[in-house]
């Protein structure tokens, strides 16, 4: 666990500077493009700015700055001036709805007054990301970006290049704040576009007015939160993304109240330190952060959903892979056609783009695949981690009913012992003999103390049904598998608290996880067997190949093909035409169905002008 800690210390090493999680002057700029002039106007982002900004009001900022369908001299005059403001301020914001882009590695901002013709023209009517970087620059504690620019972007469909070679891609590019203390938040994860959803708002935007004024909820997570929300919402579609780092210290957007009284903490879980190192490993999100937390802890619950989460990073690593590879074959075939290459090599190097973007899509759905998986395994550990939280609760309150009925028994002692030395010293006794009080079990019902034994029963994974104080049938097997794994002989009929102290001194678990056909233990949880296509789960839990299915040979019922066949012989044949000719003075005609031809000679047996073919139909 030490090693998982260093690793985790070094990645988030930078300081927040002094250190207070609240910051004495906050400042933010708030700029919404809706109104494209050489594009179809966007519905939200005018809608998302204000909802936006009056967030940022509320949490109580110094100066919120609102500004809607700015062109691009008034961005560089809005950006200049609040630049102005942020070196004055220890909090600097910056959110941006509208269009983006990226060029060659690069982003933009585009002000509602582009056309965008060509590529060069970026550079001359868009503004650069870093341009927004520049202006929160003078803050002291905290910078932030936040970009609601992931859309889908109609400028690029219609861009002319003027170099083939030119990579423009698809959503924003990947970026590494240079300044500590700086976090750049994506409404979508680098090269993947965001949804404008179905309401007024876009779902990152809903998302962010719902997670970021949290008092005392620190940035990462509140932006941790903010990226369940929005895959959810979009069906796992959209991706929100955090670039930067900050400190040690919580930095929320809003301060925590101040606590009056302290109440007593709850019993420390043995579990809350691989739950803390797995936070750590789901901030830093990358292959190292992974494979460090499982070097620590490579069995349990939490080992299983780090796998998965690794699953993911190298999902997303593909698809990265391919998406590069995509491009490289995209940018052959563009200089192939630019260089006006023969026909075979054209088409070469357009198969090769193809099956790049046959990759690249295979990478996609693989990737979306693992987060779905990873997704659901997040979820899985926050249900368990519910489940437990709720197990403790209950434990405590038990605990604490026990230490209450303790406490009115000892006190209900005290106080009869102290009415029998009055009495004694009333009647006048020389020798008044101290009453002791003895330490009985308390006095709980039957129905009261089965409940304990139930709770601590399920706490040692012995019982999975509900601790209902019912000492049923199911409470008295749990109880049998306790003591053939524990080594007890307690009497199972009974619920005791003999057996409770037993069962409260284990401190992990006891009886083993037994999981249902088609499942697997992983810890401390079941899951389901996957097998592969072609694959099937057998009576051992094992995946074995699917037997093909052999073609049985089926007898013919040869009665309809006799019957047929004597139909056939038993009907008489019809006359048919012979296919001669008989030729006369009058033409020639076929011979008549049922006749025939005969050759007939002269009266002198001569072949002469008597002698000739005749129809014969007898």
């Amino acid at each position: 666990m030490g090693t998982f800690r260093l690793f985790a210390l070094a990645i988030f090493a930078i300081c927040v500077g002094s250190g207070s999680a609240h910051a004495e002057r906050r400042v933010a700029l708030v700029i919404g493009n809706s109104a494209y002039k050489s594009v179809p106007r966007l519905s939200n982002p005018a809608n998302d700015a204000t909802l936006i900004g009056g967030m940022f009001k509320r949490a109580g900022f110094d100066m919120v700055d609102i500004r809607l369908d700015l062109n691009a001299g008034e961005m560089r005059r809005a950006l200049r001036d609040f630049g102005g403001k942020a070196r004055e301020a220890e909090v600097a914001v910056v959110y941006y709805a509208g269009h983006g882009i990226e060029l060659d590695g690069t982003n933009y901002l585009i002000p509602t007054d582009a056309t965008l013709e060509t590529d060069s023209d970026v550079l001359d009517e868009t503004l650069p990301l870093d341009r927004a970087l520049f202006a929160v620059e003078p803050a002291k504690q905290l910078r932030l970006v936040i970009l609601d620019a992931c859309r889908d972007n109609p400028f690029a469909k219609t861009m002319k290049r003027t170099i083939a070679a030119r990579a423009i891609g698809r959503g924003l590019a990947k970026i590494e704040p240079t300044s500590p203390n700086t976090m750049i938040a994506f409404a979508a994860k680098a090269g993947s576009t965001a949804s404008d959803g179905d309401s007024k708002n876009s779902p990152f935007a809903a998302a962010l007015v719902e997670r970021l004024p949290t008092p005392g909820l620190d940035l990462r997570k509140a932006f941790g939160f903010v990226r369940d929300d929005v895959l959810k919402n979009t069906g796992y579609k959209q991706e929100p993304y955090v670039y930067g780092s900050l400190g040690g210290d919580d930095v929320p957007l809003i301060a925590a109240k101040p606590v009056v009284t302290a109440p007593q903490g709850p019993t420390a879980n043995p579990q809350d330190g691989i739950r803390r190192d797995y936070e750590l490993a789901l901030q830093t999100g990358n292959r190292d952060g992974w494979e460090a937390f499982l070097q620590a802890y490579p069995e349990g619950f939490y080992a299983g959903l780090a796998r998965a989460q690794l699953k993911n990073v190298a999902a997303e690593e593909a698809r990265a892979a391919a998406v590069a590879k995509a491009r490289q074959a995209e940018d052959e075939k563009a200089r192939l056609t630019a260089e006006r290459a023969n026909k075979a090599e054209q088409e070469k190097a357009a198969a090769a783009a193809k099956a790049a973007e046959n990759a690249r899509l295979a990478a996609e759905k693989a990737k979306q695949i693992e987060e779905a998986k990873a997704a659901a395994a997040e979820q899985r550990r926050k249900d368990a981690e519910a489940a437990v939280a709720k197990a403790l609760a209950d434990k405590q309150a038990a605990e604490k009913a026990l230490a209450d009925k303790i406490a009115n028994d000892k006190a209900a002692s005290e106080l009869a012992a102290k009415q029998a030395a009055e009495k004694t010293q009333r009647d006048g006794e020389q020798k008044v003999a101290a009453v002791a009080p003895t330490q009985s079990p308390p006095a709980l019902s039957p129905q009261e103390t089965a409940k304990l034994v139930q709770s601590e029963l399920r706490r040692v994974g012995c019982l999975t049904g509900a601790a209902d104080g019912e000492w049923n049938a199911a409470a008295q097997r749990s109880l049998t598998l306790f003591n053939k794994y524990a080594g007890t002989k307690f009497d199972a009929k009974l619920a005791s608290f003999e057996t409770l102290d037993a069962i409260k001194a284990k401190p992990a678990r006891v009886c083993p996880l037994v999981c249902d056909h088609g499942f697997k233990a992983d810890g401390d949880a079941c899951v389901k067997i996957a097998c592969r296509a072609g694959y099937r789960v057998n009576d051992d839990n094992e995946c074995e190949k699917v037997p093909d299915k052999k073609p049985v040979a089926v007898r013919e019922d040869a009665k309809p093909r006799d019957n047929e066949r004597k139909k056939v012989e038993s009907t008489p044949s019809k006359p048919q035409a012979t296919g001669q000719l008989i030729c006369n003075g009058a033409g020639c005609r076929p011979v008549r169905p049922g006749c025939r031809l005969e050759f007939m000679r002269d009266a002198y047996g001569g072949g002469g002008s008597a002698a000739r073919n005749f129809e014969v139909c007898n």
